[in-house]
């Protein structure tokens, strides 16, 4: 398993993440999809701009994994997040996480899950929640091997396409400190 190291972004990644965010985007949904929807949401959703905003944000931890200096996966949680099917006190939201597909089976999206999770038990949260296309084997997968249980559907604009995205959720071990 590689030496990773996960940090918290600040605002002079913003430029980096939001071309990782896109490139690992594309690499895991263009096959799929109608390249003028997959613009659309590019443009809509990682922007230099925007990345900045939600690093900002209070209410988001932006999580990035770096392997030798290069960053190479990340995860955006929305530290306070409620749901209408998640059943839960005080649910944190796994907004975005994704590896650079060259790091695939490396045990780098391990590390950052377990980021995750220590992240949302931090925030006081009793739960985590997620949307998840319903068209991606691989990620369903990996959500279950960390007790993620379907518990609801809602839709992801996907540009110009409405797709159904299952919600997901996973209950969160306290935080010891």
């Amino acid at each position: 398993m590689p030496l990773t190291t996960i940090r918290q972004a600040t605002t002079n990644d913003a430029e980096a993440l939001a071309q990782l965010a896109e490139r690992t985007f594309r690499d895991t949904f263009t096959e799929e999809n109608n390249l003028t929807d997959m613009d659309l949401h590019c443009t809509k959703n990682f922007s230099i701009e925007i990345q900045q905003q939600e690093i900002l944000d209070p209410n988001y931890a932006t999580l990035l994994a770096e392997i030798e200096d290069q960053i190479v996966a990340f995860a955006q949680v929305r530290l306070y997040s409620p749901k209408d099917c998640v059943d839960a006190h005080r649910p944190s939201e796994l907004y975005r996480l994704y590896v650079s597909k060259e790091w695939h089976g490396q045990g780098v999206a391990q590390q950052v899950m377990s980021h995750v999770l220590s992240t949302a038990a931090h925030a006081g949260a009793n739960h985590i929640w997620l949307g998840v296309w319903e068209h991606n084997p691989r990620a369903l997968a990996f959500y279950h091997k960390y007790g993620f249980e379907a518990v609801g559907e809602h839709v992801f604009q996907f540009g110009n396409d409405p797709q159904r995205d299952l919600i997901m959720m996973a209950a969160v071990k306290a935080s010891n400190d």
